[in-house]
């Protein structure tokens, strides 16, 4: 493999495998930013059979990095010729350089090589793909709440709810079962064995939590009185952050779950691996599209308020911005949230966006509007009282005509008198 580098998409990242050196030199030629992908892990799939076990070998001589898909490095996949397959759902190819240049890199696809062809060995890397994409999940999402500054152990016992206070033990046991499997490099029967009941109940937390936010939607649009909508649109921006926050935690921990699950059964079915990793990817994908309707149905409410108390701005000058502010913040931490969670590619990104800048945007012209309106209040006002001025102008020249008239015949009779 001298001077040659493999590469392999799982949709989500792309793991760049070869010499030390040669991918150092790759990836400061394609200018890729990227993490450790851990390829000792793989030691694990070389159980039996000759060629397995010196695959295996070979692979733990190279080096390995991991580079999370964005839409710049997406393009590699393209660039390179990554061929998908259909029985792994991973795209794969071989890149070769001339040896010790940075750049220079050129496709290379003829004969075989040993790791893309081994089903084993390719199955644990796809395995150790998404495992490190959902650890680097876990990481931002750990950032996000440290960001925000929010304690979710705090938020779930402030809750009467027991499913909510039941969130606080799921997580120390799975956060054990990470421990665990960090010390011993695998998850046996009894680690497996704490964690298994896991799910459920962070299932039903998250669709607690969702339930909540549709319910807070459903409010914000049943108000009518720009009075009502600022009180609730308020208290929405303290609400949806807790909200988030602990739906934050949820995706994550079923990270963890998944991380754990992977190395199960890895363990107990190897042989079942690949499936089961495309099973949890389709599983995540659709847990990632509920929390995203959701969220982008609470923050089209919020949106929707904006527009209405926008639109009567002259009539409640100070109620009216204050909706509009509220929803600019609930839009841009959802925004924030989604970011964290991986939404943030496709319709979804580019919707929240749209959101923040629309809410932003609302807002400004609120404000532009109500000095408007004041001043063209101002304008009327001034106005009104030039005209009252000169329809008493002239009422009183009209009277003081009338009169004088008045008077010239009375002094007239009093001639012909």
């Amino acid at each position: 493999m001298d001077n040659e580098i493999q590469l392999i998409s799982d949709g989500d990242g792309l793991a760049v495998i070869g010499n030390a050196p040669d991918v150092e030199r790759f990836l400061v030629s394609e200018g890729l930013s990227s993490k450790d992908l851990g390829l000792q892990r793989l030691k694990s799939v070389a159980g039996t059979g000759a060629a397995v076990v010196q695959a295996g070998s070979e692979f733990a001589a190279d080096s390995g990095r991991w580079v999370k898909l964005t839409q710049e490095s997406a393009q590699l996949v393209k660039k390179y010729g990554l061929r998908e397959s259909s029985k792994t759902g991973l795209s794969t190819g071989v890149v070769r350089g001339h040896k010790g240049q940075i750049r220079g890199f050129v496709a290379f696809t003829k004969g075989p090589r040993s790791l893309l062809t081994s089903p084993a060995i390719l199955a644990g890397a796809g395995k150790i793909m998404a495992q490190v994409a959902m650890q680097q999940t876990m990481d931002e999402i750990t950032d996000y709440l440290a960001t925000i500054d929010e304690k979710v152990d705090d938020v779930l016992r402030a809750q009467k709810d027991a499913v909510l206070a039941r969130m606080i033990g799921v997580g120390f046991v799975i956060e054990e079962a990470m421990t665990i499997r960090e010390t011993r490099g695998r998850v046996d029967e009894v680690t497996w064995s704490k964690v298994q009941a896991a799910p459920a109940t962070i299932a039903d937390t998250q669709a607690y939590v969702l339930c909540q936010l549709d319910a807070l939607a459903e409010k914000m649009e049943r108000k009518t009185k720009i009075g009502d909508l600022a009180t609730t649109a308020q208290e929405a921006e303290s609400i949806v952050r807790e909200w988030l926050a602990v739906l934050a935690r949820c995706f994550q921990l079923q990270d963890a779950i998944a991380v754990l699950e992977l190395d199960r059964v890895l363990d107990a079915s190897p042989e079942e691996l690949n499936g089961h990793r495309l099973g949890l990817k389709t599983a995540r994908q659709s847990r990632l599209e509920h929390i995203s309707r959701s969220t982008e149905r609470l923050v089209a409410r919020m949106n929707e308020a904006a527009g209405r108390a926008n639109s009567k701005v002259l009539l409640h000058p100070t109620k009216s911005p204050a909706v509009v502010q509220s929803s600019n913040h609930v839009a841009t931490g959802v925004h924030d949230f989604h970011g964290r969670l991986g939404i943030e590619s496709g319709r979804q990104s580019s919707e929240a966006r749209r959101w923040v800048d629309a809410a932003a945007e609302a807002r400004d012209k609120a404000l532009e509007t109500g000095a408007k309106g004041v001043d063209a209040a101002r304008s009327l006002g001034n106005e009104t009282l030039d005209r009252a001025s000169s329809v008493k102008g002239r009422l009183s020249s009209e009277i003081a005509e009338r009169a004088r008239r008045r008077r010239r015949g009375e002094d007239e009779r009093d001639d012909e008198g």
